[in-house]
């Protein structure tokens, strides 16, 4: 995994500061990889229960910047999924994506 000890830290802690402290975060895509060097933060937060759209836009929103803050300018890509999803994007993230 190509993410500091810090860096999962500070998502671990935007996410339960947004999303509450059963919120759960795995990290998938290319970062999963050591091999590889550079993308984006891809991130699957999973909810208990569901909130509105508008709701979840701002938290997500939310998170991505507080991220960002603690950790310096990078692409982040948020996903949030609750325990009815089931997007193709979800089932990848959920199957090969690393708990933080």
């Amino acid at each position: 995994m190509r993410l500091t000890p810090e860096q999962q830290q500070a998502i671990r802690g935007a996410v339960a500061r947004h999303f509450g402290g059963e919120a759960t975060v795995r990290l998938f895509g290319s970062r999963v990889n050591d091999d590889l060097r550079g993308g984006d933060i891809d991130l699957l937060i999973e909810v208990r229960g569901s909130a509105t759209q508008a709701v979840a836009v701002a938290k997500k929103l939310k998170v991505i910047a507080d991220i960002q803050r603690q950790v310096g300018e990078r692409k982040i890509d948020v996903v949030l999924a609750d325990e009815s999803s089931d997007s193709p994007i979800v089932r990848l993230a959920r199957r090969e994506g690393v708990p933080i």
